[in-house]
């Protein structure tokens, strides 16, 4: 018989559980909660890593070309963080044992770029839509103190000026946009899966949840919603990885029910 010590237990059943997650997934874990530790330790420094790592719209001065891969493993809270992290567990090991770690690297990381362009593009038209009502002084003023301005937590009063500055200034991060695409891998790989979602009472079809879900995100990015979370980058990482999955399928290089 098997006999552990209390303070030998633990680690045991941690490296068991570990041990069972596909590679790429127990690594993406491991990044993703790094990060997430290492920007608390920073904070106490005085170090906004979110501000450096995470997505800023092109025109803003902490735009850089890295952002578009860093800020998927970037995340504002605990509970971001976690809910990203367990949807990755449920389903990403999954698409790993079905496609490959490989494949499942490029998937995820593909989508989770193409989600950054897709927020960068609908960024845009709200940025050259609200420009083009502005004075070009309080433009500049926006482009050259606004980022100052939200880290110390304030806004403009004017509300034009608020929301250009929001947009410039304003970072994402999350790994939501590739999260949305696994979701939808394994609703065209298992549409028929019976899923369980709280609240509902029944089981519901995996292809009905991805549906769901996609017109959720599209009625809340449309009606513009000030929630703070950035639904055209979900949708954007469910389309590439739409597009990802119907080439890999022309090609002959994967295959699965998609229905």
């Amino acid at each position: 018989m098997l006999s552990l010590h209390p303070y030998r237990a633990f680690p045991f059943f941690l490296e068991c559980f570990m041990d069972r997650i596909p590679v790429v997934t127990k690594n993406l874990l491991a990044i993703n909660v790094l990060l997430f530790l290492a920007t608390l330790v920073c904070e106490k420094q005085g170090i906004d890593l979110g501000a450096i790592l995470g997505l800023h719209f092109f025109a803003s001065s902490d735009f850089y070309p890295f952002q578009l891969l860093t800020y998927m493993f970037m995340h504002g809270g605990f509970s971001h963080l976690f809910f990203n992290m367990f949807a990755l567990y449920m389903f990403g090991r999954t698409l790993e044992y079905v496609w490959g770690p490989k494949r499942f690297l490029l998937f995820y990381l593909l989508a989770g770029v193409g989600a950054g362009l897709v927020q960068e593009a609908v960024a845009a038209v709200r940025y050259f839509s609200i420009v083009g009502e502005l004075d070009p002084h309080a433009v500049e003023l926006v482009l050259n103190e606004g980022a100052s301005v939200l880290r110390q937590g304030f806004n403009y009063s004017m509300p034009s000026m608020a929301e250009l500055n929001y947009v410039v200034n304003a970072q994402t991060v999350g790994a939501s946009g590739a999260i949305y695409a696994i979701l939808l891998g394994f609703g065209m790989l298992f549409p028929n899966e019976r899923m369980f979602i709280f609240p509902l009472p029944f089981p519901i079809k995996a292809k009905f949840f991805v549906i769901g879900y996609a017109v959720i995100e599209l009625y809340l990015g449309v009606a513009g919603t000030a929630d703070g979370v950035a639904h055209f980058a979900h949708l954007g990482g469910m389309l590439f990885g739409l597009i990802l999955i119907l080439i890999w399928r022309k090609k002959g290089k994967i295959s699965g029910p998609y229905v």
